[in-house]
């Protein structure tokens, strides 16, 4: 269900019920490309079933799940099609078209090839954990993830603020002194792949790929400044995963131990199933990751905790 995962905190919000919720989430349904229209993007059924819910809630906890589909045509074809129209302009009128002129003809040709292009559509899983007040969203880049974070704001309403969930130590901070101790904090260990870079203007960078990273070269490299970018890890022996210095889990996924016992899928071809499993799993990993990390910093923490007013209708929706 997620193969990377960005997490915010909730710092505050007086959560609507969720029939307000999959109200909203019905303005905003994902509709296709239109014919010469470049990107499209909207919610979608978690579950797949067309006509069924957009807000799916497991176990106290909501899925939600953002389509996105773009359509691209190829450069070398507006190139020389550009080339073409271009010439063709030079010999009628004795003057090649430059600047202003010659990208305006170059977006009429980009309009022009768009309904011949092939969409191509993602999507995106977002889990919204109202119990620890997180939202996770399962892109990779943190441009990604506050593009579709703007999207909830302005979706999910009473007033909700989202913050990408920030710790005492940074993640190239502790990595550093996990590899120099050759010692993984506890619950986690250290798998076989690292990359650590410069932080200067030429990013000198160093990769290890399926390679023991218990040795006495990594720490040297760490004592000439380079700081870990990225580095491969396990959790608890049943999570494996990627953490980056922006502190965005990468190619996250379950281990055998997890899935033996999943069993076989249901009427409802296993979702349910599946994200139990997958929060199950990941809530205490996050929990964990955090406290490898020193701890949540004081201010989000406390600007996290329930007020009376939220406490109320937290035990509302629970009803």
């Amino acid at each position: 269900m997620f193969k990377n995962a960005l997490v915010y905190r909730i710092v505050s919000w007086n959560a609507p019920t969720p029939t307000d919720i999959e109200e909203r989430l019905a303005g905003a349904r994902f509709v296709e490309c239109a014919a010469t229209q470049m990107e499209s993007a909207g919610w979608q059924e978690p579950r797949g079933e067309r006509h069924g819910a957009l807000l799916e809630s497991v176990g106290g906890h909501w899925i939600l799940s953002l389509c996105t589909e773009t359509k691209a045509v190829p450069g070398g074809v507006v190139r020389r099609q550009l080339e073409e129209q271009l010439a063709k302009i030079e010999a009628e009128t004795g003057r090649k078209p430059r600047g202003r002129h010659a990208k305006e003809i170059k977006e009429q040709l980009v309009h022009a090839l768009l309904p011949r292009a092939f969409p191509k559509r993602a999507t995106t899983p977002v889990w919204i954990d109202t119990k620890a007040q997180l939202v996770v969203v399962g892109a990779a880049s943190m441009k990604k993830a506050d593009a579709i974070v703007t999207r909830l704001v302005e979706l999910l309403g009473g007033g909700i603020v989202l913050r990408p969930l920030q710790t005492e130590l940074s993640p190239a901070t502790a990595m550093s002194e996990w590899l120099r101790s050759k010692e993984a904090p506890a619950g986690f260990s250290i798998d076989r792949d690292c990359e650590l870079k410069q932080p200067d203007s030429e990013k000198a960078a160093v990769r290890y790929a399926r390679h023991t990273l218990d040795i006495d070269e990594v720490g040297e490299h760490i004592a000439q400044g380079k700081l870990p970018t990225q580095l491969a890890m396990t959790w608890a022996g049943r999570v494996s995963f990627v953490l980056t210095e922006a502190m965005a889990i990468k190619k996250l996924k379950l281990l055998d131990v997890v899935l033996e016992g999943a069993g076989t899928a249901g009427p409802d071809n296993g979702f349910d199933a599946d994200v139990a499993i997958t929060t199950g799993e990941l809530a205490p990993l996050i929990a964990g990751l955090v406290d490898a990390l020193g701890g949540e910093l004081e201010r989000d923490v406390q600007a996290a905790a329930p007020r009376p007013a939220e406490a109320a209708n937290d035990e509302a929706l629970a009803a």
